[in-house]
């Protein structure tokens, strides 16, 4: 041990001795040497500034590995350095746990409305159609008149005839491009009963 830290063991070692025979008799001036000592490392403790303290730990806490293996070694910090956002906890929450359907009205209607011409795709009556787009656009006329603050609505009703129109045209080329079933292979007694081999 070099340098203070071996005085201060030292030290140390000596105060805990005079403590230990402090209740077996120990002169005056062991019990004025001791208190001179805690004095003085008190003293030395008011010294060490915050900076070379936050050092030490730093240090000492790498040497014990407390550091290794951390989720963001070697990358940057997220969300570092951008504007301060009140609501950042929420939008981690919902970004973590995946959570949809939340959010202002505006936002939800304008991702139901790009993915709305595959939701008609996968309905099989017109009737079906008519039903969706009246839906979605009863909620968009109610987004429009609701003064709830957050961002405007800017997402367009859809015009339900040309809309189903569309689908059928939409239909109607899948069923052109998809090529004819092919027939089922025959059975052995098929074959026979046909007399084809």
């Amino acid at each position: 041990m070099t340098g203070w830290t071996g005085d201060f063991k030292r030290r140390l070692e000596r105060a805990a001795e005079l403590r230990s025979y402090r209740g077996a008799g120990i002169s005056s001036d062991e019990e004025a040497e001791l208190e001179a000592a805690e004095a003085k490392e008190r003293e030395k403790r008011k010294k060490v500034d915050d900076a070379r303290r936050a050092e030490y730990l730093i240090r000492d806490a790498m040497a014990q590995g407390k550091f290794d293996n951390l989720k963001y070694a070697g990358k940057p910090i997220p969300g570092l350095g951008e504007a301060y956002d009140p609501d950042w906890w929420v939008k981690g929450l919902i970004q973590r746990e995946n959570i949809s359907g939340l959010g202002p009205q505006a936002i939800l209607l304008r991702g139901e409305d790009a993915g709305l011409d595959a939701k008609l795709d996968a309905q099989f009556t017109e009737e079906q159609v008519r039903d969706i787009l009246a839906d979605f656009n009863a909620r968009v006329i109610d987004a429009r008149r609701q003064l709830q603050g957050g961002p405007p609505v800017v997402t367009k009703t859809r015009d339900i005839d040309a809309e189903v129109e569309r689908w059928r045209q939409r239909r109607a080329d899948r069923s052109k491009a998809a090529p004819p079933e092919p027939e089922p292979p025959r059975t052995w007694w098929q074959r026979l009963w046909r007399g084809t081999t």
